[in-house]
Parts: structure tokens; C-alpha cells; sequence
């Protein structure tokens, strides 16, 4: 048996796949996908998407795995190793990014908690009588209720990471991406047999180009970024735990492909119920939490849909929220040489009582930043400014200051030489930094 201090590794090809796509599937791909796809013109923003997914999205992937592949490190620790001290400075964006995002994404998973429970006691009948958003507003009102399920949220993320990579993070997405999978189907099947749910499909999949602006691609863009979960160290720390002989590009097309799919069935989720009752697409951040409640209140069975969809979001954010907790443990693990229970619990408590604040501050505490609510400003902060410009320095460091790292790291013995190399590089190193910067300077102006 290992020390409880080692690293560890996967046990199995098949489980890394399903632990990345697990951290890049969460809360970006069922609940923020749907709403921005919503406001941003349906399937034009799908297309768009999928070209970005596809071109920067993975070529950015399959760089971070690179670089924790070659590293064999924690994010800190392998920047310092590949590029010298100073470029360790990267790692330790991706380390306070995945800290700050998980004090409030523990918040949000949460709720997914908290809805499961709902569900079954009472959510219908009040969002049938036109009182769903004074339940969610009172919900959020509760400072009492608001950490509790935040405490418990955050309780599963820590139990799992405690459990180490294979035992832990692995056995749990091979378990929960199957069942999401599956869940998912059966929501799907439900929703597009609906009356009027096709015109719900078309407003999806059925592209109007002449949709398609400068926003809508810097929102596809952005979206891409958030929804891979890239620029937060997640996976250099999951490309560390590989073996020699992994075949990256493969494993990161099917990482892009699963989190794309997953994205694109929680829209078929949605839209097509959204479509049959009536109700409004673009209806933002509230669509998870007050809209869709509304839309399951008129389904027979509506309980058991309400609950099902809610324990897949729950299954969704937990395998986010794991990656988010690995990237600091790792930290402790590699650097400080702290065991992986000790370093787990300490930082699963730290993070809970940083993100008090986010919890109290929806509306049980007024508590504003800059004019933005405690939550809404470590989003902006995370999200806005530490994760595009680990991003933007993760093109540059590997296209530009060790391009060898890059050649070496990216086919092994074992494996088939990768093609697209020269491709891949070219992103790297021009078309990445170019839109990165973009969508940073363009968040700064929103």
C-alpha cells in the first residue's frame, strides 16, 4: 500500500479521460452553457462554439497536460522545474484561481443540494402557484440555509479528494460520467417528446449566421475557456498522475469531445422544454434555478424530473469541484510534503470559511465589492482576470520559452507520431495569446 503522502497515479487510461472531462463538465457545461447559449442567438453560438472547442480549446488542453505530463508536479512545481523560478509564478495563478472559484462554486453546488431536496418537499406545488422565485429568493436569503448546504457540498468534495486519484477522484467519475450520461438521456428523451419542443431544437441546433457578432464570438470564446476548465492548473495536476505512454492529443479530443456533448444535451435538456411551455430562452443566470422548476411543475411526474435533473447537476459540480481542490492539495503534497489527509482536510475548512462570505453575501448579508456582491466579485476575479492570463502565459511559455518541452512532451514512445504538431505549435504560440488577450481586454470593458 502507498503512503497516504505520495502523488499517485490513474489506474487506468479510461479513468483520466473521465476524470478531466469530469473537471471540465460541471457548472460551466449544464448551467452556464444553456443561459449564454440562450442570450447569445441558440444554435449560431453552438457553431461557433464548437469551432472554438475544437481549435483553441483543445489545443490549450493538450498543452497544460503537456507541461504537468513533463513536470510530473503540482502546477507551481512544474512551471518552476520546466522554466525556472520565475515561471513558477504561473502555477500559483492557477492555485489561488482554482482556490477563489471553489470557495464560490462550492456555494452554487450547494444549491444543487439543496434543489435535490426541494424537489421532493414542496418545490412543485409553489412553482406551480407562481411562487418559484420567491422560494429561490428566499433560499438565498437564508444565511442558516445558504452554508449549511454549502458545508455540505463541500463535506463530498473533501471525502473524495481524502480518498486520493485512483481511489478517490477516479472511482468517483467513473461511477458519476455514466450516470450523468444516462441521466441526461432520459431527461432528453422526456423533453423533446414534449408538444411544440421542436421549435425549441431548431432555436438550437438550426443556425442563423447572420446572428453571429463580435460579442457572440467573444462569448463562444470565453465559454470554451471556462467550460475546459483551463487556466486553473487542473490539468497540469491531472497530467502529472500519467504514465509515459499516454497518447495526449487522443486523450484531449476525447476530453473536448465529452465536455462538448455534455453541453450539448444539457441544451437539448432545456430549450426544448423551455420552447413547448411558452417561456423565455435568454432568461440568464436565474434559468437553472427559477425557470426550469416552472417547466418541470407542468410535466406529470414533475417531482421525479425536478429531482433527476438536480442530482446530475449535483454529479456535475462535484467532479468540478474534486479538480479544483486537487490543484491546491497537490501544492501541499508535492512542495511542503504534507500527507494527502492532512492537506485535504486543512484546506476543504480553509476554503468552506472563504467562501462564507459568497454564501451570506446573495442576499442574508450585504456584502459588496467594487459594487459587485462577494460571489459575483471572486467570479470576476477568478474568471475575468487570474484565468485568462494564466492562459495567455501557459501559449506563450510552452509555444515560445520551451518549445522542446512541447515537441518532446507531446508524442511518447509507444504512441503515433501526432500530425498536427506544426498546427497545434502555430496556435499555440500566434492564435491563442492573440484571442486570449481579446477576450481579457474585452471582460475588463463588460
Amino acid at each position: 500500500m502507498k503512503d497516504e503522502s505520495s502523488r499517485g497515479e490513474w489506474s487506468s487510461k479510461i479513468g483520466f479521460i473521465l476524470a478531466a472531462a469530469g473537471s471540465a463538465i460541471g457548472l460551466g457545461s449544464i448551467w452556464r452553457f444553456p443561459y449564454i447559449a440562450g442570450q447569445s442567438g441558440g444554435a449560431a453560438f453552438v457553431a461557433v462554439y464548437l469551432v472554438l472547442v475544437f481549435s483553441i480549446g483543445i489545443s490549450l488542453m493538450m498543452a497544460e497536460i503537456v507541461i504537468g505530463k513533463k513536470g510530473k508536479l503540482n502546477a507551481v512545481g512544474s512551471f518552476g522545474k520546466l522554466g525556472g523560478r520565475r515561471w513558477s509564478l504561473v502555477g500559483w495563478g492557477g492555485v489561488v484561481a482554482a482556490f477563489v472559484i471553489l470557495s464560490y462554486y462550492g456555494v452554487i453546488g450547494g444549491w444543487t443540494i439543496a434543489y435535490i431536496f426541494k424537489s421532493f418537499f414542496g418545490l412543485m406545488e409553489v412553482t406551480g402557484a407562481g411562487e418559484v422565485a420567491r422560494v429561490f429568493q428566499d433560499f438565498i436569503s437564508s444565511g442558516t440555509q445558504m452554508v449549511f448546504f454549502q458545508c455540505l457540498f463541500m463535506g463530498a468534495t473533501v471525502f473524495v479528494v481524502f480518498r486520493g486519484v485512483s481511489g478517490g477522484i477516479e472511482r468517483l467519475c467513473t461511477f458519476c460520467m455514466p450516470a450523468l450520461f444516462v441521466l441526461m438521456l432520459l431527461l432528453i428523451g422526456r423533453s423533446v417528446t414534449l408538444p411544440g419542443a421542436m421549435e425549441g431544437v431548431a432555436f438550437f441546433l438550426k443556425p442563423d449566421f447572420s446572428k453571429v457578432t463580435g460579442e457572440v464570438f467573444l462569448s463562444a470564446l470565453g465559454q470554451a475557456f471556462f467550460s475546459l476548465s483551463l487556466g486553473i492548473g487542473a490539468m497540469i495536476i491531472y497530467g502529472s498522475y500519467l504514465p509515459e505512454d499516454s497518447d495526449i492529443p487522443k486523450s484531449s479530443l476525447q476530453i473536448c469531445f465529452l465536455t462538448f456533448l455534455i453541453s450539448l444535451m444539457a441544451g437539448l435538456i432545456i430549450f426544448p422544454s423551455l420552447f413547448a411551455f411558452g417561456m423565455e430562452p435568454g432568461a440568464g443566470a436565474g434559468l437553472t434555478f427559477i425557470t426550469l422548476p416552472v417547466v418541470f411543475s407542468r410535466m406529470p411526474g414533475g417531482v421525479l424530473w425536478s429531482a433527476s435533473f438536480f442530482v446530475l447537476f449535483f454529479f456535475a459540480a462535484l467532479t468540478s469541484s474534486v479538480s479544483l481542490l486537487e490543484v491546491a492539495v497537490s501544492y501541499l503534497i508535492d512542495s511542503l510534503g504534507w500527507a494527502r489527509r492532512r492537506a485535504t482536510i486543512f484546506l476543504g475548512c480553509l476554503i468552506t470559511l472563504v467562501g462564507i462570505p459568497s454564501a451570506l453575501s446573495q442576499g442574508a448579508v450585504r456584502i459588496n465589492v467594487f459594487g459587485l456582491s462577494f460571489l459575483d466579485a471572486a467570479d470576476f476575479f477568478a474568471s475575468n482576470l487570474i484565468m485568462p492570463i494564466v492562459g495567455f502565459l501557459i501559449s506563450v511559455f510552452l509555444g515560445w520559452v520551451v518549445p522542446s518541452v512541447a515537441e518532446e512532451g507531446i508524442t511518447n514512445e509507444g504512441t503515433r507520431p501526432f500530425g498536427g504538431k506544426k498546427v497545434w505549435l502555430f496556435i499555440l504560440r500566434f492564435v491563442a495569446p492573440i484571442c486570449i488577450l481579446v477576450i481579457f481586454i474585452a471582460g475588463l470593458k463588460w
